[in-house]
């Protein structure tokens, strides 16, 4: 069960924080998954899915104003199943490729492995990542202004390289808040469920463009 405590910063605190973290980010995986496979069946595109993120920043907006309430949780579900369900057309074009299921499953594998090891690596190690924020900062808006100049310079191979950029750079952001949360800067669950949930959605969503394009 969830422990709805916020504010405190004692070393069980942290570990609370931590415990109740990973439980609700193992919730909403599992949800965004589930809503995933219904965005598969009912899949959007064009204002549908403009719709669906504009809804989504929106409820990004509204978690972090309910953060330090049990209404965030709720937040963070609807938050998580918009993204997931907006993840169905990527599925199904990701899924009619030759061996598409294999590409989907090893890329599940490559970045479950990445965040438990990341993860644990922070644990163990009891490392402060805080001085990596400035770099993966610039690096994600690196990531932003090149990905905008692609969309009107074609650039053969720039997606595969912007791919494996982007997995260093949310494998990263998994230090970084993992960090966070360890030595006390990031004291609110909800919020820190939020950050380690993008981090996995966008290194999940690199792998599968790696694991296609080693293939191709």
């Amino acid at each position: 069960m969830i422990d709805t405590t916020f504010g405190s910063n004692t070393v069980s605190t942290r570990t609370t924080v931590l415990q109740n973290t990973y439980r609700l980010l193992s919730m909403t995986l599992i949800w965004s998954a589930f809503t995933a496979y219904l965005g598969m069946q009912f899949p959007v595109g064009g204002l549908g899915m403009l719709v669906i993120m504009v809804a989504s920043i929106g409820l990004l907006f509204a978690t972090r104003a309910f953060s330090n309430s049990g209404v965030g949780v709720l937040m963070v579900f609807g938050f998580t199943g918009l993204m997931g369900f907006s993840l169905g057309p990527a599925m199904n074009h990701y899924l009619s490729l030759p061996n598409g299921s294999e590409i989907v499953g090893t890329a599940l594998l490559a970045t479950g492995a990445a965040f438990l090891g990341l993860s644990a690596y922070v644990q163990v190690t009891k490392k402060d990542f805080a001085f990596l924020g400035g770099f993966l900062m610039v690096g994600l808006v690196g990531l932003i202004v090149v990905g905008l100049v692609g969309l009107f310079v074609p650039m053969p191979g720039l997606s595969l390289a912007m791919s494996y950029f982007s997995v260093l750079v949310f494998g990263g952001y998994i230090l970084f808040d993992t960090s966070n949360i360890i030595s006390g800067r990031e004291t609110n669950y909800i919020m820190a469920t939020i950050s380690l949930y993008l981090d996995i959605l966008n290194m999940f969503t690199s792998m599968l463009r790696i694991v296609t394009g080693s293939r191709d």
